[in-house]
């Protein structure tokens, strides 16, 4: 195989060859020294308001904003309000008037038969023309009925005939084409007394005429109430949009000012929680990045040594086979860190590979054991199997439950001291076979805390917090697992085991399932 070109400048010597028993290269940087200037540059988001990658929505009219549809809903609820007053006391206003006129009347008309009834007839004229021009000072008709005629025309015939066979007359008629209220009284001998008066339309034009004033103001009071209930309703949206527009520049501290009303304040809560969340979630982010650029650069750091002092001719012929173990082993490192990162990445897509069968869980976890009972030998750990001796049926992919075992056994023996237990146990997850099946890893190893157990899952929590304490994987293998497990339609929890250490445990559906993607 050709020797791949050397990257160096070749005025540069090469550097002094290192022990075969280290790493050449091992405590250096990657691309550092003088191939500083070669390394991939990344252009880092401009954050606050110089930040134009997000166009700022375009300034609405006055008409499209909150303030002018509350004054406008406002104004609509006065004026409303307003007509349909007017609508009810107008016509029970002039209803009111029309009565008190007709009481009036028929008082008036009482007077007037009492007087014509106690003169003489000689004396009656006198007194009744005296009347009579005091009734019509007050708009007021006086029409007396004699022999069966009214002293004048206009009276209706019906009215006439009432009066004239004695029987009283009151309510409304049409007089000369007119609606008027007419109030009558016989009198002795067939005769009587007839008062009519117009139907008054002042209470109506009062009415209406009054009605602008308080429209007038009921108007205003809307455009105010509108005014302030607006900037009242607004300020808070202000806020959250100004919160909202401060989080995407990448302002993760902003919080919202909780205050009244209900769902102000519950708008105020889910703009704090959200970034707290994105706080949270970035920080966790960066701190993955930083544990999986350096397990990265752990194999490579290696691998470059070796291919740096295998270049230089450092290493002999008789040490080239373990040199080229050690690489191939880092090589596969780095392969399986880089595996599980595209699995990672490519978990919640929808055309994740997946090839779910029934399966028997007994017969896969004694496939398990075949290969974790000698690999647990050989380094001082017992490794136990508990199946309940009869098949367990569940409906998964056998490749990938498999995948999900050998990474929970994987980080089970990492962390087990010498003598402890690592147990693979499967069981139903209920009385019958349609309540699918269980497959448990425990451990007697250190074990989580209670907070452990609420971010087992997460990218890199674990290793972030362990690394240095104890042996530490990528910090992929338990989100990876817990992804895989998602996908199969079945459950994965953390907790503490009898043995002392941690306990995972799967539950399997033993029915198809729908699959699952990241819609």
């Amino acid at each position: 195989m050709a020797e791949p070109p050397d990257p160096r400048s070749p005025s540069t010597p090469p550097p002094a060859a290192p022990p075969p028993s280290t790493p050449p290269s091992a405590g250096r940087e990657p691309g550092g020294g003088s191939g500083r200037p070669h390394e991939p540059t990344v252009a880092l988001p401009v954050i606050g308001r110089r930040a134009t990658s997000v166009a700022a929505p375009a300034r609405r009219r006055f008409t499209h904003t909150l303030t002018a549809r509350a004054v406008l809903v406002t104004c609509a609820v006065a004026l409303v309000s307003v007509l349909v007053t007017a609508l009810v006391a107008v016509p029970l206003a002039a209803r009111g008037v029309e009565r008190r006129d007709q009481e009036a009347l028929a008082a008036q008309a009482r007077l007037a038969a009492d007087v014509l009834r106690l003169r003489p007839s000689r004396q009656r004229d006198a007194a009744g023309d005296r009347l009579i021009r005091q009734l019509r000072e007050q708009q007021i008709e006086v029409y007396v009925v004699q022999g069966g005629m009214a002293d004048h025309p206009g009276l209706p015939r019906q009215v006439v005939n009432r009066i004239s066979a004695g029987r009283d007359v009151s309510g409304r008629r049409l007089v000369n084409g007119e609606r008027t209220l007419v109030e009558g009284r016989a009198l002795p001998g067939g005769e009587g007394v007839v008062l009519t008066q117009g139907t008054p339309q002042g209470p109506w034009r009062q009415v209406l005429r009054a009605l602008w004033l308080p429209l007038l103001a009921g108007l205003t009071a809307g455009v105010v109430a509108g005014l302030l209930l607006a900037r009242r309703l607004a300020r808070p949206i202000r806020h959250a949009a100004t919160a909202a527009a401060r989080l995407r520049a990448g302002d993760r501290a902003v919080r919202v000012p909780v205050e009244p009303p209900d769902e102000v304040a519950d708008l105020a809560h889910a703009l704090n929680g959200l970034a707290a969340a994105l706080s949270t979630s970035e920080g966790r982010q960066r701190e993955f990045l930083l544990s999986v650029s350096h397990e990265l650069r752990t194999p490579l750091t290696a691998i470059r040594g070796w291919a740096e002092a295998l270049a230089d001719g450092v290493i002999g012929a008789d040490e080239a086979p373990a040199t080229g173990r050690t690489m191939l082993t880092e090589a596969e490192h780095l392969d399986r860190l880089v595996s599980d990162l595209l699995a990672l990445a490519r978990l919640e897509a929808a055309d994740f590979p997946l090839e779910p069968v029934p399966v028997d869980l007994t017969r896969l976890a004694a496939d398990a054991e075949r290969t974790w009972s000698d690999r647990c030998a050989a380094v001082g750990v017992s490794f136990r199997l508990e199946t309940p001796g009869t098949a367990v049926p569940a409906y998964t992919d056998p490749g990938r439950i498999r995948q999900v075992v050998d990474g929970l056994l994987e980080n089970a023996l990492r962390v087990v001291p010498p003598g402890a237990p690592v147990v693979l146990a499967v069981r139903p997850a209920g009385a019958g076979p349609a309540a699918g099946g269980l497959v448990e890893v425990r451990d007697g190893g250190p074990g989580f805390t209670d907070d452990d157990l609420a971010v087992a899952f997460e990218r890199g929590a674990l290793h972030q917090r362990y690394r240095g304490v104890r042996k530490v994987g990528s910090g992929l293998g338990l989100a990876l697992a817990a992804g895989l497990v998602r996908r199969l339609g079945g459950e994965i929890v953390a907790g503490h085991a009898a043995e002392g250490g941690a306990a995972f445990t799967v539950r399997l559906p033993a029915d198809p399932y729908l699959t699952r993607t990241s819609a």
